[in-house]
């Protein structure tokens, strides 16, 4: 991403929405991304993540609301790739991942709340490309999410050129 999160919100204050910092922390190897919100609403089962990721991503960022759950992961790096083989720009995980060590030399951004390494169930639950709120913030299909070190903004237009 040319510009941060940072620049983001001193050009365009108007036109934004910044998300709380809740705890997200950085798992790939990209720190910054950015592109059109696709989101999964589901809780501690990941197929529909999977399923999602099995689908060209190209110049969009998957948000998942997983209810924030800590007790098992949605994502680990076999997940990861799948996203990087897909052309997926990054993720955002309210909810954990597993396998950090080799996730965190995939060259792709992640964010999530923390790391478990029991993995999730495969029960087909949940909802696709449905607003979900997490850090006071509505993410909205179709809209522009960026993520860097610094935080998390959402547009309805894209700020980029």
């Amino acid at each position: 991403m040319e510009t941060g999160t940072t620049d983001l919100c001193d050009k365009f204050s108007d036109r934004i929405n910044v998300a709380l910092p809740i705890g997200l922390k950085d798992f790939g190897a990209v720190k910054a991304f950015h592109g059109q919100i696709v989101t999964v609403k589901c809780f501690e089962a990941n197929p529909l993540v999977r399923q999602t990721l099995e689908k060209d991503g190209t110049g969009k960022v998957l948000v998942v609301d997983g209810g924030g759950s800590k007790r098992c992961a949605l994502m680990g790096d076999n997940i990861a790739e799948l996203a990087i083989q897909n052309n997926w720009s990054g993720i955002i995980i309210f909810g954990c991942i597993r396998d950090s060590v080799a996730v965190s030399r995939l060259s792709i951004g992640i964010k999530a709340l923390d790391v478990v390494p029991l993995k999730s169930g495969k029960k087909i639950e949940g909802d696709v490309n449905v607003i979900v709120n997490f850090a006071n913030i509505d993410f909205i299909p179709n809209q522009f999410v960026y993520g860097d070190e610094d935080g998390i903004i959402v547009s309805q237009y894209s700020l980029i050129i």
